[in-house]
């Protein structure tokens, strides 16, 4: 079963009708092909740090640079240079405790898992065009540092759906679930509420 049915297949269990859904990085990448599917399903939508657009040339051939590292047995050293050069903020990246929590969800993945991540991530389709079809509130969350997906895609999805919100939190890289927990969590919290900027219809 791939991701985006088991999902679809878990809110089954908890639900007949609409839910909410968010995804962060790879995991907004499925939340976008569960809403094409089952559109109707999805009350609200949250993509942080997600890049709607196909992999770029580049992405691809160090991507697939990285599947050829895990198989030669190099997995851990993929994640230990991709968080030191790309994944966090420069003042994070030297923060001991949250690298070693990063390597941790990364080996509890595996390489195998790791390896499905990527194929998936490479043939993921084009998105951009599908986001004006997105009508449910959906809230687009970035650091003010991702460097994987920058500020300018994320407002660039703004712009092209008719209810999106950007928030952007300060002083944090790619993975603001863990950079900056509270700021994020208050964001989607407003999301599910409908408190602060869902009080209105004028986008951030």
């Amino acid at each position: 079963m791939c991701i985006r049915d088991s999902v679809l297949s878990q809110a089954d269990a908890l639900t007949d009708g609409a839910f909410a859904l968010a995804g962060l990085s790879y995991g907004g990448i499925v939340a976008l092909e569960v809403w094409r599917q089952a559109p109707q399903r999805v009350l609200k939508l949250a993509l942080l740090n997600t890049n709607p657009r196909p992999a770029s040339d580049a992405t691809r051939a160090k991507q697939q640079r990285f599947v050829g590292m895990a198989h030669l047995g190099e997995f851990r050293e993929i994640t230990t240079d991709f968080l030191k050069d790309v994944m966090l903020h420069p003042d994070h990246r030297r923060d001991q405790a949250l690298r070693a929590q990063v390597l941790t969800m990364a080996e509890s993945i595996g390489v195998q898992g790791f390896v499905n991540q990527v194929k998936a991530q490479l043939a993921r389709p084009d998105s951009m065009p599908d986001l004006p079809n997105i009508t449910c509130p959906t809230l687009v969350l970035t650091g003010r540092e991702d460097y994987v997906v920058p500020l300018e895609t994320h407002a660039a999805m703004v712009t092209a759906l008719p209810n999106g919100h950007l928030v952007v939190i300060e002083h944090c890289g790619h993975l603001t679930t863990i950079e900056q927990p509270a700021e994020t969590t208050a964001a989607l919290r407003d999301w599910l509420l409908n408190t602060g900027l869902w009080h209105t219809d004028t986008k951030a």
